[in-house]
């Protein structure tokens, strides 16, 4: 049985690599009569890039489907997440409290635009802009989650590392950490930083726990392939004990807050990275001259 592909742009690209095979054409042939070079044709196909509305037009074209393929590459625009993602972002919104521990980048639903594209770009180096935006705006919609009258409780744990990688340089990250200290404003937001003086952490990958009010919890980890959703009881409740000590660990809500108050106004005051203020005694120094 043929795998599915990872994510929208690699399954519409997978339709129509079988529709040109069906009818015998070359890539090249494809390209010429849609107007697009054959290894644009070859990147479509692919899903490295997410093909263009005018492509998906002439497909519809070529292959005479009645609008099949706009419709498809509509679809796949206006989610913007891998296949493996959606699972996860329903159960996600039917939550009543999620946890995450965040090791080296912060979690998605707390990202800033410009911090998520500069996260995307990494990743995707090769993609049209295009694309990155449209999974930018995707990545921003999973902020309405805890925009809804009765939301979720989120209690994120960000490792220190989250907070000393300039990602997109010190004005993304001064931008991106007040929209940290913004969102803990909210009673239903609790921000922990897990410093790097407590040693050695819990767990060296990031996860994720939502409970819910009348269902067993879940568990969802990602790799380097994907992620994954987990509702092996045993599993729950051997992340729940890791999550629990990670949150040992970390500094308290207070603390977080102020640690992440020092790393803000040190991508303010300079135009390079330099170390930043570290560990538990600068954060209660700190708070004890503000006494």
């Amino acid at each position: 049985m043929e795998e599915l592909p990872a994510d929208g742009a690699a399954y519409f690209g997978s339709e129509v690599r079988h529709a040109r095979e069906h009818l015998g054409m070359t890539q090249g042939e494809l390209g010429e009569r849609t107007q697009y070079s054959a290894s644009a044709v070859g990147l479509f196909e692919s899903g490295e890039q997410l093909a263009t509305a005018e492509f998906a037009a002439g497909c519809d074209q070529v292959f005479a489907t009645s609008g099949f393929f706009s419709r498809l590459r509509g679809r796949v625009s206006r989610r913007g997440h891998p296949d493996w993602f959606v699972p996860y972002l329903w159960l996600e919104a039917q939550a009543v409290s999620i946890q995450n521990y965040s090791a080296g980048l912060i979690m998605g639903a707390l990202q800033t635009p410009a911090y998520a594209q500069a996260v995307l770009r990494a990743a995707l180096p090769r993609a049209e802009e295009e694309l990155i935006k449209e999974k930018v705006q995707a990545r921003m919609q999973r902020r309405e989650v805890l925009k809804k009258r009765d939301p979720p409780l989120l209690w994120a744990i960000l490792d220190e590392s989250c907070l000393r990688r300039p990602v997109g340089g010190p004005l993304v990250m001064r931008e991106q950490l007040g929209h940290l200290m913004r969102e803990a404003e909210s009673p239903h937001v609790t921000l922990q930083v897990l410093p790097f003086g407590s040693g050695a952490p819990a767990s060296h990958t990031s996860f994720g726990l939502l409970t819910f009010a009348d269902e067993p919890g879940i568990l969802y980890e990602e790799s380097l392939s994907g992620g994954r959703v987990i509702d092996s009881s045993a599993k729950v409740a051997e992340a729940t004990a890791t999550y629990e000590r990670l949150r040992a660990d970390a500094l308290s809500p207070d603390d977080s807050l102020a640690f992440i108050r020092l790393a803000m106004e040190e991508y303010a005051h300079e135009h390079h990275v330099r170390p930043l203020l570290r560990g538990v005694g600068q954060v209660q120094l700190q708070r004890r001259q503000r006494r």
